[in-house]
């Protein structure tokens, strides 16, 4: 009962925000600019493709933490929870969306999954969301699309400070600055996060989250030759320390393990622009990351476990804008990249795994009418490790009237093989000591193992193991737009149709029972459906915003062997019995509906939101044996969450604001691990001045 008092006295009672001074940029609004769909600066009223805005002040009124937080409310967009949060988009999965941050893509994927609570929101301008492949410009890991995130360069001399704290004794504290001159720009940002993390598994001694502490910084330095000629240095770095306990159950043997695991990721931009003239203008960008990660275990039984893994990133690239008359805009680029890797889970980890790519791409952007806009694209990638990717994209946008749009696009993605697909030579003698070998390896080893006896039977797909090649998907999207002074409607209907899907495979089991996997190009898969987004200005207070996503997803072999007859399932008795295609519900994990609803007040310097997400069931579990997914397996059930955020700003530069996530208390253990209870905070903030220098 003390609890509760405690919760809801401090909802009612702290009010206010980080926010209030923050202006938004609401989708569709035609002043807004964005970056990420053109790599140039454009109208977002202009744009072709799929375009989504997040905006600061959405960002902050939502007390979001972290960029899953704030990303898990968006239409069509879910968390995933296996290997860190990631996000799964259009149905594809998380290792097909590429994350940047200022437009530099970020590395150290685990199972191709970059975890999402490793970006801080604190600094954060807007957030950039582009629907459907986007290879043309971006290369691999754009399949589904592109998350740019676009940090806060306020050319004002500004110092605030942030503090927020809320269950789970979690902890956030910003500091950040800026400072400009006649020539130089600064600006500074400091966050430092904390959990003890949640566990929602009852007499389990694992926590759901561990116990984690994050520090980033970043630091950006631009200098103005003149009003032509700018240069800019961008550096990031983020250190995380997690507290492990973990449990692992295989072949109905549970091993529990503890110890501690650092990660930390260093990314610097260093970037020349210059404009020749009112036609042509000119940007060459260097770029370095690295990521390093060491997790270090001892479990139940004494074994030790390490895994080491270093991954690192360089580019250069120069990119040249042609304006051509008035109708027709050229984006000419190219670059190339040397990435390395080396891992514990690799066959050495001495040896470092090296990769070069090089690219060119070309964009053309033609005003045909006024009503009329057609944007063509293409890029080549020549990779070290597989035959060249070409990605071509083509896009229009027809404005019927000033307040109605239709816009249409296709362009085809792809994704190559990454280090861990080809390389990896991994068994976790904490997990029942199973194996996963790259397609490289696999052959060889098992062979040799094979060779001394210690493998008792090769399945069928170890004779399928061969080069791996890059998948590929060819995505339509059609959309509408409607805007007037109250009302803005978008609806866009997408189709992906993905080949040669990496996918993993069991391929042979050890002498002792212990299981052997490999990486085969097996799939051909699909997904489709609708994304609807409606906002209404009802008045000066009060606005209302929904969105919903259906979605239909599959495999293309599955299908063709349901129709043919060659897949059974059980019936209620548990006897075997054909599937009908009525049946069938696609690729695991994903939901044919999802849905969000919001309602804002604002006024003057007080405001108030209460956000509800809705996710339907999903399959889990092949419960009947038959290899894919069916109205008789283990799903999911779905859910209904409730985020409440009240803030206030007052006169003397501090804001207060206060909130509750999942205030239904939502939990489910087995398929949403990171999905916590009622979580209750609140945050204070203070701007000690804000004023544009002279």
């Amino acid at each position: 009962m003390t609890q509760r008092i405690l919760w809801l006295s401090s909802f009612l009672f702290g009010v206010s925000s980080l926010v209030a001074q923050s202006k938004d940029t609401l989708s569709g609004s035609g002043a807004v600019t964005v970056f990420t769909a053109t790599k140039t600066e454009r109208l977002l009223s202009n744009i072709a493709v799929p375009v989504q805005i997040i905006g600061q002040k959405t960002i902050q009124q939502a007390g979001s933490l972290r960029l899953s937080d704030i990303l898990s409310e968006q239409t069509g967009l879910f968390m995933t929870n296996g290997f860190g949060t990631g996000v799964s988009m259009q149905g594809l999965n998380p290792d097909y969306t590429l994350i940047l941050i200022d437009g530099e893509p970020l590395i150290g994927r685990t199972s191709g999954v970059l975890d999402l609570k490793r970006i801080t929101v604190g600094n954060i301008k807007q957030i950039e969301i582009v629907r459907g492949p986007s290879s043309s410009l971006y290369g691999s890991e754009a399949m589904a699309g592109v998350i740019n995130i676009i940090t806060d360069k306020s050319r004002k001399n500004s110092l605030s400070v942030g503090t927020r704290y809320g269950s789970y004794n979690t902890a956030d504290i910003n500091l950040k600055g800026s400072i400009r001159t006649n020539r130089i720009n600064y600006q500074g940002f400091g966050n430092y996060y904390r959990t003890d993390g949640f566990s929602i598994r009852p007499n389990s001694r694992e926590r759901s989250v561990a116990p984690i502490e994050r520090i980033t910084q970043q630091h950006h330095l631009g200098y103005r030759f003149n009003d032509q000629t700018n240069l800019s240095l961008n550096i990031r770095y983020n250190h995380e320390t997690i507290k492990n306990n973990i449990t692992v159950t295989n072949n109905g043997n549970a091993i529990n393990s503890t110890g501690l695991e650092k990660n930390d990721d260093l990314n610097a931009t260093l970037q020349l622009s210059h404009q020749f003239n009112q036609r042509i203008k000119n940007a060459t960008r260097l770029y370095g990351t690295q990521f390093k990660s060491l997790q270090e275990l001892v479990s139940d039984n004494g074994l030790p476990y390490t895994d080491a893994f270093k991954q690192q990133f360089a580019r250069i690239e120069n990119q040249t804008d042609v304006q051509i008359g008035k109708a027709l805009e050229l984006n000419i680029g190219g670059g190339y990249i040397h990435e390395t890797a080396s891992s514990t889970r690799y066959d050495n980890s001495e040896s470092v795994k090296t990769n070069r790519i090089g690219y060119a791409y070309i964009q053309s952007e033609l005003k045909a009418s006024e009503k009329l806009t057609l944007i063509g694209g293409a890029r080549y990638d020549h990779n070290e490790l597989f035959a060249a990717a070409f990605s071509p994209k083509l896009a229009l946008q027809y404005k019927l009237n000033p307040k109605f749009s239709v816009k249409a696009s296709i362009g085809r993605g792809f994704k190559a093989p990454d280090f861990r697909q080809l390389y990896l030579n991994f068994t976790n003698t904490a997990a029942g000591s199973y194996s996963v070998f790259g397609s490289v390896e696999a052959q060889k080893i098992i062979n040799e193992l094979n060779r001394i006896g210690q493998i008792s039977s090769l399945e069928p797909a170890f004779y399928q193991l061969n080069n791996l090649q890059p998948e590929y998907s060819t995505g339509l999207n059609i959309g509408v737009s409607f805007q007037n002074t109250q009302w803005h409607i978008t609806a866009n209907l997408f189709r992906n149709n993905i080949d040669n899907l990496i996918d993993s495979r069991l391929v042979a089991y050890k002498t002792g029972g212990a299981q052997i996997f490999s990486y085969l190009n097996v799939k051909n898969a699909f997904t489709q459906g609708i994304e609807t987004d409606i906002k209404f200005k009802y008045n000066a207070r009060w606005s209302f915003a929904a969105g919903y996503q259906f979605l239909l997803t599959g495999d293309q072999a599955d299908i063709n062997a349901i129709n043919e007859g060659k897949v059974f399932t059980r019936d209620a008795n548990g006897f075997s019995r054909r599937m009908s295609r009525s049946e069938y519900v696609g690729l695991p994990n994903r939901s044919k509906h999802m849905a969000n609803f919001k309602v804002q007040y604002d006024y003057q310097d007080f405001f108030a939101n209460l956000r509800t997400l809705y996710r339907s069931r999903w399959a889990t579990t092949d419960t009947d044996g038959n290899g894919l997914f069916n109205s008789n397996d283990a799903f999911a059930d779905g859910y209904v969450q409730l985020n409440l955020s009240v803030g206030k700003t007052l006169q003397n530069g501090l804001n207060i604001q206060t909130g509750i996530d999942n205030l239904f208390n939502y939990t489910d253990v087995l398929n949403l691990p990171n999905l916590p209870g009622r979580i209750v905070y609140m945050s204070l903030s203070y701007n000690f001045f804000n004023k544009t220098s002279k």
